[in-house]
């Protein structure tokens, strides 16, 4: 795997450096700071690959840090692992409610938190790629924006291309109505969250020709998902 751009946010000097002699191995570049001000002004100037967020930390806080990156059009999407010792299942819930996509309880080995950067980067490293996702027999060139299912070519609308890269990039999650919102359009819009339901309509409609299977899954009061399993 490519090395890739990761922003360390670790207030604990010695813990950091220690990470970012692992990652560093690993091929990684890191860019480290103790400071959630400075952690979104590093991210503002050029977006990381992932960001390694420590949640208590001076000042703004990691859960204010991760709230911010997910605000922003050019960070919405960068996966977020927290690091924390808080270990109780409400702050748990709470870190990836926020945002969050993975949550490493402290002490912790840096080998296994190099296992969990690695395993996440595998899951989007074609959007950092910059070329081509696939899932579900939908293939989707990102530099000559086409989009493809089983080899026939599908007209999108520029909203509903975001809005199957989003969910491209992120296969089986789901997503909220809100949470789309802010990573779609992004946290300014003045979009009502219903709008959500018009535009997931015409994906459907656009990626489900010739009455192939719909994968896009509808959740129940959460809301919605790229999802191949149990489709026929």
């Amino acid at each position: 795997m490519a090395g890739a751009r990761i922003l360390l946010v670790e207030d604990d000097a010695a813990l950091a450096e220690l990470l970012e002699w692992h990652l560093t191995r690993e091929g990684h570049q890191v860019e480290q700071t103790p400071d959630g001000e400075e952690a979104l002004l590093l991210a503002a100037e050029a977006a990381p690959d992932i960001v390694l967020l420590d949640w208590m930390i001076e000042g703004l806080s990691g859960i204010e840090v991760c709230r911010r990156l997910r605000r922003v059009p050019d960070t919405a999407n960068v996966p977020i692992i927290m690091l924390t010792a808080r270990g109780e299942e409400e702050d748990r819930i709470r870190g990836l409610e926020t945002g969050a996509d993975d949550y490493v309880t402290k002490p912790f080995s840096p080998r296994e938190l190099v296992a969990r950067v690695n395993a996440v980067l595998r899951r989007v490293r074609p959007a950092l790629a910059g070329e081509r996702l696939a899932y579900g027999g939908i293939e989707m060139d990102l530099g000559d924006h086409k989009v493809r299912r089983n080899g026939q070519p599908l007209a999108l609308g520029p909203t509903e291309f975001r809005l199957l890269r989003h969910f491209m990039e992120h296969p089986g999650r789901v997503f909220s109505r809100e949470r789309l919102l802010d990573s779609v359009w992004g946290r300014d819009s003045d979009i009502e969250p219903r709008t959500v339901d018009v535009h997931i309509r015409r994906l459907r409609k656009a990626i489900n020709l010739d009455n192939q299977p719909d994968l896009i899954r509808t959740v129940r009061s959460a809301g919605y998902a790229l999802d191949s399993e149990g489709v026929a």
